[in-house]
């Protein structure tokens, strides 16, 4: 599957500001998004999940922030690890 390369830190915050300041002028936030989606080229979906992203981790909506998610991530695969190490030890053991 062709997978589209990502769109940089500073396209995605220059989105989500657009949409925030630009949001009077349309009749709905769904209606912003549309709006600038199609001008810097992705799907509004895409650009509404940046904004909730951007909610969440400034505060403005209640969620896991990216930096808790991440942080979850690694300790995940800490321990991951650690039982795969813990399983090779007791194998060796009962050997």
């Amino acid at each position: 599957m062709n997978k589209r390369p990502g769109y940089s830190p500073e396209v995605r915050e220059r989105a989500v500001r657009l949409v925030l300041t630009s949001e009077p002028d349309h009749r709905s936030r769904w209606a912003t998004i549309q709006s600038v989606a199609t001008k810097i080229g992705c799907i509004p979906e895409t650009l509404r999940s940046w904004i909730n992203k951007m909610e969440v981790d400034t505060g403005l909506k209640s969620g896991v922030t990216t930096d808790q998610a991440q942080k979850m991530k690694e300790l995940e695969r800490e321990n991951r690890e650690l039982k795969r190490a813990n399983e090779i030890l007791k194998k060796a053991a009962a050997f």
